[in-house]
Order: C-alpha cells, then sequence, then structure tokens
C-alpha cells in the first residue's frame, strides 16, 4: 500500500544539512555543550568488573506473541517489542519505531549485547507499513538487516539529518528517505511527524562519531499525540518541545542503561519522570528497557525507580510486557511483571 506523503517546500538535503543550526564543520552538536565520555575509565570499570548480579536475567522474561491477523485490523494501540523498538497501531496506519530484531545491539553476530528475549514477532508477520521512525543511528537503535528486510513492508523512512546516507548505503531508495532537521514535520497518510531535539551523540564506528543528527520525535494523528524521545540526557528542550507541541497523550520515555558518570547523554529514571512532566504527558510508558545489558545496574532498577517515582508522584504509568497491546483509546492498567521475577525478590 502507498501512503501519501506531504513535505515542506525547501532547499535540497546538502542545504538543509549545511543550513542547520545543529551542523558546524562537518559535524552535528547539541544545543548545549555534552561530555558524552565524562569518567569513562569510572564507567568502564564499572561494566568490566563492578557488574551487579542481575544485569542479566536469570530466567527468562515474560513477552506476548504478537500475530499478523492481530496486526491486520484497524485499530489504536501501541506495543513495544523490546528496548526501544516500538509498533504503533493509529486505525489502519502502522508505524514502526527504532526497529531492532537483531539478536545483539552490536556490528557483530558473535559478540555484545544479547537480547534477554525473543521478539513477540518476526518481519515476516508484520502487515504493510505506513512508515518507519529511527531516532539516531546507534546498534540498538538503528538494524541494518531490520531496514533490508523492511524495505518490501514501506515506502517511507522518516529518520534525523544524515542518517539517509547509512540508509542509501543498504539499498534504500532515496525518494523513500526523508531526512529531517530539529522542529521540521512531514506528513505521510494521516500522521504529521515532528522531529524534535535531544541531547545525545551518534556514530556506529570510530571515524563516523557525529557526523548524523539525533533527534527526538512527535506523532500527531488527529487528536492523538505521542512522544518518542529516543536517546537523551536531561535537558531543557523537553520544556520547549511541551510547550510548542504538547500536551501529549502519551510519552515514550528512554529509562534504562543509565549510569551517574553519563548524564549528559543519558537519563536517570527520576529525569524521565522530569522530562514527562516537562512534556506535559499524560500516560508514561518507560522504554530503553528490558532487552540488552548496556549498563552496570540490574535490568529490571530502570522499571522499579520509575515506578517508584510515578507513584510518588501519581502519573499515570503503564508497564506492559513486551508484545502486550495497549489501548490508546482507553488504556487498562498493566502489571509491575518484573516484581513477580526471582530476580527482582531476590534483591529485596
Amino acid at each position: 500500500m502507498a501512503y501519501p506523503v506531504v513535505k515542506q517546500a525547501g532547499p535540497e538535503l546538502s542545504q538543509r544539512i549545511e543550513q542547520s543550526k545543529q551542523f558546524k564543520e562537518g559535524f552535528f552538536y547539541n544545543a548545549a555543550p555534552v561530555n558524552p565520555g565524562a569518567n569513562v575509565w569510572a564507567s568502564l570499570k564499572k561494566v568490566l568488573f563492578e557488574k551487579p548480579e542481575f544485569a542479566t536475567p536469570k530466567e527468562s522474561i515474560p513477552f506476548k506473541a504478537i500475530s499478523k491477523a492481530q496486526l491486520q485490523k484497524p485499530h489504536y494501540a501501541i506495543y513495544r517489542l523490546g528496548h526501544s523498538s516500538i509498533l504503533i497501531k493509529l486505525g489502519q496506519e502502522t508505524w514502526l519505531l527504532d526497529p531492532v530484531f537483531a539478536e545483539r545491539a552490536s556490528p557483530y553476530s558473535f559478540m555484545g549485547p544479547k537480547r534477554f528475549h525473543s521478539m513477540p514477532l518476526g518481519i515476516a508477520e508484520l502487515p504493510a507499513i505506513t512508515g518507519v521512525i529511527i531516532s539516531h543511528d546507534h546498534y540498538d537503535h538503528l538494524d541494518k538487516q531490520a531496514i533490508q528486510s523492511l524495505a518490501g513492508k514501506t515506502s517511507n523512512f522518516i529518520v534525523p539529518l544524515g542518517v539517509g546516507d547509512h540508509l542509501k548505503k543498504w539499498g534504500i531508495p532515496s525518494d523513500s528517505i526523508h531526512e529531517l532537521d530539529w522542529w521540521q514535520d512531514i506528513s505521510v497518510a494521516d500522521s504529521k511527524l515532528v522531529a524534535t531535539p535531544a541531547q545525545h551523540f551518534s556514530g556506529r564506528g570510530l571515524r563516523d562519531r557525529n557526523k548524523t543528527l539525533w533527534s527526538s520525535w512527535v506523532i500527531q494523528h488527529q487528536d492523538l499525540k505521542i512522544f518518542f524521545s529516543g536517546d537523551s540526557g536531561y535537558f531543557d528542550g523537553f520544556k520547549e518541545i511541551g510547550e510548542r507541541l504538547g500536551p501529549f497523550n502519551y510519552t515514550l520515555m528512554e529509562t534504562g542503561a543509565y549510569d551517574e558518570n553519563w548524564p549528559d547523554i543519558h537519563m536517570l529514571p527520576e529525569q524521565s519522570m522530569q522530562a514527562h512532566l516537562d512534556l506535559k504527558g499524560q500516560h508514561l510508558i518507560p522504554i530503553h528497557n528490558g532487552t540488552f545489558d548496556l549498563a552496570a545496574h540490574n535490568w529490571f532498577e530502570p522499571l522499579e525507580r520509575i515506578a517508584q517515582a510515578a507513584e510518588k508522584l501519581q502519573v499515570s504509568l503503564l508497564t506492559p510486557i513486551m508484545g502486550e497491546s495497549i489501548n490508546l483509546v482507553s488504556p487498562d492498567k498493566t502489571d509491575f511483571w518484573w516484581r513477580q521475577t526471582n530476580d527482582a525478590q531476590n534483591t529485596d
């Protein structure tokens, strides 16, 4: 199925990159200076020698399989597929956010962080996709094999400036790639997508640091507004997004793979909660957790800390198991499922 695309008129891509406020002398920059390598040796020591006992699950964590027939029916729902991979149904539209289907978040198939659980569905089970949205080019958010396989499912890949170069090298047609700078928007079918600021960095190797832009995203569909954080440290940009584009019915907030030694690029759970409040969000769905071991904390700690913050502040928190459907029209209460695992119980 082909979906109508409405792009803003403007200069060619190369001109837009050169004119971007985030771009200077060949590199992209955050709105304020950050140091993603702060205390790198302390962080490396923790990762190599001070991993907690439950950095990875000792037992299988629950997930719910998603059927192809289930997705072919028009409905309004969010499904967590794992980590920051999200499937959103908006009536007849189907959107994929940062789809990673690989077994490892790594350039290698034999080493690197391995997923804790199976995917709730495979790419073959997906219906036609309205569009794929990418936040940035790190391996736990941009999966080469998945992108190549999804080329047969969609003709719309919406990405931050520069990320399109990766996709073109992987065989994605140029006319299927839509690259946006912060605050630029694009309309596809009945949805409007806005690339919004984030505080992070990019790169897939040793020589391409910050050669592509990183972004959060706003998805507007009729009266429904969804915010997708991608990866970000806490910064004033959340307040600006909330003022300009909020309030939001749902926020998909990075809550996991954090460390006190790198607060500029990954939020602590309590900061994720504050960002949700800055955005004027109604329901918070914590993502970027429960799938890969990417930091020196127990795998369930992000979920527990955000649950405690939500209880304290009386915020609506939705924590589905992977593959479980969240009804966007009237969401049901979800369980704090990680508390039922032996891992979490053994730390009490």
